[in-house]
Formats: C-alpha cells, structure tokens, sequence
C-alpha cells in the first residue's frame, strides 16, 4: 500500500472505512438452520414467481445488513430457475435501500427485481418488483394483549373501528394478528380494518412529465398502506422505531398510534412527539420563505411520477419568479451539497421515507415538495396535514391550478397578484426583520433591460459566452465572491517552451525521488 503524503492519501481509508449496520438485522439469520433459510427467504415462492414470470435477467437487490447472505440465496434461486435465467446480486443502492434500484437493475439490463428487507412499497415506474421481507419472531399473544390494554388505558370511550398498521417484516403474521384483535374487540363493539400489503408490486403506466397523473385508489403509492376508514380512526401499529412510523405519524398527526414493539415487548402511545417534529417542520418552511435560489434534488430514479413532479416543481419556483436548479446527487451528505453554495435551499424529491431530513449537518434547509408549496404561498397557513405521496402532490397541484384559472375569486386573486408591487418588503420569522425578495426571469426587467440597454452581464465559460446577472444566480455569486479563479491572461504573456510533462499518477510521479527511512 502506498504511503500518504502531504496532498494525497493512499485510498486505505476508503476501504477500511466501517460501515454503520442494524446490528438486530445482521443477526436475525445468522442461526438460522438450512430448511429455516429457505423459509425466511421464501425461496421457493421467489423461484415459482419468476418462473411463471418467464423473467430472464434478474436482479437480486440486498441492503447492506442483507448482504451476507445474498451467495447462499443466489445459489438455492439458481438451483430452482430454468436455462436461460440469469441472476445479478446489486450490492450498493443508487439511493435508499428501501426503494427498488432501477438505475443499477438497468445496468445489468434487468427485466425484474427481487428485493430483500424492508421495502416503502412506492409504486415503482419501469421494472416489476418481488418483495422478500423476511419474517422476524413476534409474540402474537402478547402482541394482542398489549395493544387492546394500552387503546383501553387511553380512554374510557372506546371507537368504533381501528386500523392495523405493521412493519413488513411482520407481514407473515398479519392475518393472524388481525384476526386476534378482531376476537379481542368484539365484545367493545370495535371493528379492525387491515389492508394486506402485496409481496409484488408492477410499475404503472408512464406519465408524461408534462401531465399530472389522476389519483385514483390504485395509482396512489400509498394504497397498500393506507387507512381504510376515516383518519379519525385509533391506529395500532407493530414494529419497532423506524422511517415508516416516522412518516406514519406525520401523515396522521390527527389521529392517535399505538405501537407495539416486538423486541421491548411493550406497547405505548407513540403519538406525542408528532407536534415537536412537525414544529421543527414547520420551522424549514420559513427558512424556505426566506430563500430565492431552490435547488431540486433529484432522491429517486424509480418511484413512479417523480417526472412530473420535479416539472411541477419547476413550474411553481418559476411562477413565484423563483430560481430553480435540477441536481442529482445520489446519496446525500453535506460535502455534496457544500459545493453548491449559490443554492438557498434544496428541494428533496425522493420516497416518502427519505424525504424527511434532519438538516442540522447541512449547509442549506432541506424541505420536501409539499413543504415548498406552503412555504411559495403568500400566507403560509399550515393546519398540520401532510402530504408525501407523489400522486396526491400532483393532484394537490392541479386543484389549486384549476382555483386560480376558474372564475370569480380566482380571477380577483391573479389581478391581485399581478398589481402586486415587486419592491413590497417581506418580513422574515427566521431573522427578525424586513427583507426585499429577488425576482428571477420577471419579463418587465428584462423588457426594461433591452430598453435601456443594460450592460449587466456576467462571462459564463472560457468561451467568452455571456448571460444577464439579473437571472443567473450562479453568476451572481460568483461575482460576490473574493475568489474567481485562476486569470486566463489572454495574449498578455509569451508562449512557453514545450517541454515533456511528468507521467504517473498525482500521489506517485514516476520521476519523484522519495528519501528512504
């Protein structure tokens, strides 16, 4: 292994980096016997699926607490699948690994995936997915016992109805404990409603990214989740701490969750903490008011119709005379987004169990899609619904499209709005203090601008190519900033002499004499 020096490491720590893994996941199958494994793994319902599929290149898709065992499972599928199948194992997510890989299964030219572990169930927008969720141990009889004696503690009003909801590791025993509460409840009076959560899952229809798909009951990547009856409803939830119950409780801030965990073996209510997380929400919308450079950040190649939703997004920064950059980033971390400093906030569009980030580590806020449409309004009035499916945004959108193009207020409401003075000040609730918004691609300035022949323009490349700074955020900060980068000095100095340049590689030129220790 090469040395480190002064400018360059050796690439070691690259590799021996540790990896942060679920040490309960890791261990859930370390014991487990030969005839267990296949069980867990339900190899032989994957094998028949892509049989009957006639499916010829698939990919396996493991997180990383998965991964050691994806050549045992690789090799009992290929023992199962007929001549010509061919099996890929994809052993790094483009993005999530709670979401199907499609930009990796691509690579490999899949035509289905097979995916291992927790999965979001988000509807997906190219290639079929087998869902293989596990199937940890749960106590059913205490698993019932405490969820009926923590929704009786709560209140001496029992309601008339609740809803199952699980982690989808639990999946293998959801009819059962549906069908023990229901025993439970009977004598309250108290039905249970339970939605049963699909082990495939095909991609929809394309959508143009210039149209908004129609939410109906099976288009919404929510469906197999979603509550059954009103959201009015007690809902009791099994599984341990994670992002699905993190979006569970804020899409349901109304409606109170009793959860059950398996491992604790306890049974509480878990809806407490749902004003704190939405306040602190709350909060990154009005840093996102404040902002007049957004960047979208593109968190998912696969759910179905994040297209049209990143060309409605562009469509809303752009009426708000808002700038707007469209970034892929992969997985984010804050080294990433650093060097995009010009950028004010950033816009995640991504599944709904990443969408929520903490950005204490970050440089910028970073707000979900229908945080932005609150923040874009012009009196943020939040009554504590949140949205994060894709398809109900879109229809979000086109509902209040259709109010502003529709006649009576709606037309009173765009008059208003385009006698609105441009110099009116804003007062911002994260400073304190008045602030005059910047207006990107406002036509009467650059109307204006013609007219009068402004020469307010910023050099865009080495081309000597040109673009107005009024509408060029990036120029704009470029010309903020102390550092602009090294001087071309363009027929200012004599060509040099030619001479042979170094070869090898920067840590380790070939003619470096290196003094021995």
């Amino acid at each position: 292994m090469a040395e480190n020096t002064a400018f360059a490491s050796s690439g070691e720590d690259a590799i021996a980096r540790p990896i942060s893994l679920d040490e309960e996941e890791v261990q859930s199958t370390t014991n487990l016997s030969p005839k267990e494994f296949l069980e867990h793994y339900e190899i032989d319902r994957t094998a028949e699926a892509i049989r009957s599929s006639g499916f010829k290149r698939i990919a396996l898709q493991f997180p990383d607490e998965l991964l050691h065992d994806a050549v045992p499972i690789f090799r009992r599928l290929r023992e199962r699948l007929m001549e010509g199948q061919e099996l890929y194992v994809l052993a790094d997510t483009s993005y999530g690994s709670c979401c199907a890989d499609e930009v990796a299964a691509q690579h490999a030219e899949a035509d289905s995936i097979i995916h291992y572990g927790h999965a979001c169930m988000s509807k997906t927008y190219r290639l079929p997915v087998i869902y293989v969720f596990g199937k940890k141990s749960i106590d059913l009889a205490d698993c019932v016992e405490r969820l009926v004696a923590a929704l009786k503690s709560s209140s001496s009003d029992l309601p008339k109805a609740v809803v199952l909801r699980h982690d989808v590791a639990y999946t293998h025993q959801a009819d059962t404990i549906v069908a023990r509460l229901r025993d439970a409840l009977a004598a309250d009076g108290v039905s249970v409603s339970y939605t049963l959560i699909p082990n495939r899952l095909d991609p929809t229809s394309p959508t143009p990214p210039n149209e908004k798909p129609t939410t109906t009951a099976d288009s919404n990547s929510d469906t197999f989740t979603s509550l059954t009856t009103t959201d009015d409803h007690p809902i009791l939830y099994v599984g341990p701490p994670s992002l699905h119950l993190t979006n569970l409780l804020m899409t349901h801030s109304s409606t109170p969750v009793y959860r059950y965990d398996p491992a604790a073996r306890s049974a509480e209510p878990d809806s407490a903490c749902t004003n704190r997380m939405l306040m602190r929400r709350y909060a990154v919308v009005q840093q996102a008011r404040d902002a007049d450079v957004f960047g979208i950040l593109v968190g998912t190649l696969g759910v179905a119709s994040y297209l049209p939703l990143i060309t409605h997004l562009r469509t809303l920064l752009a009426k708000a005379h808002k700038k707007s950059y469209t970034i892929s980033v992969g997985k984010l971390n804050p080294a990433k987004l650093a060097n995009f400093m010009e950028i004010e906030c950033f816009v995640l569009v991504a599944c709904p169990e990443n969408s929520l980030i903490d950005a204490k580590d970050f440089y910028r806020p970073i707000v979900t899609p229908f945080e932005l449409q609150i923040a874009l309004r012009p009196e943020p009035v939040w009554t504590g619904e949140y949205v994060l499916d894709f398809d109900k945004l879109l229809a979000r959108g086109a509902g209040l499209d259709s109010n502003a193009n529709g006649s009576g207020n709606g037309n009173e409401d765009a008059d208003e709005d385009e006698d609105e003075d441009p110099d009116r000040p804003m007062f911002s609730l994260v400073t304190g203090t008045y602030r005059h918004a910047k207006r990107y691609g406002d036509p009467e300035d650059s109307t204006a601008a013609a007219v009068n022949g402004s020469m307010d323009v910023v050099l865009r490349n080495q081309d000597g190519t040109v673009a107005t700074l009024k509408d060029s955020a990036a120029g704009a900060f470029l010309q903020s900033r102390t550092f602009r980068g090294l001087e071309t000095r363009l027929g200012m100095d004599e060509p040099g002499v030619l001479e042979q340049g170094r070869s090898g590689i920067a840590r380790g030129y070939t003619d470096d004499h290196r003094g021995g220790g």
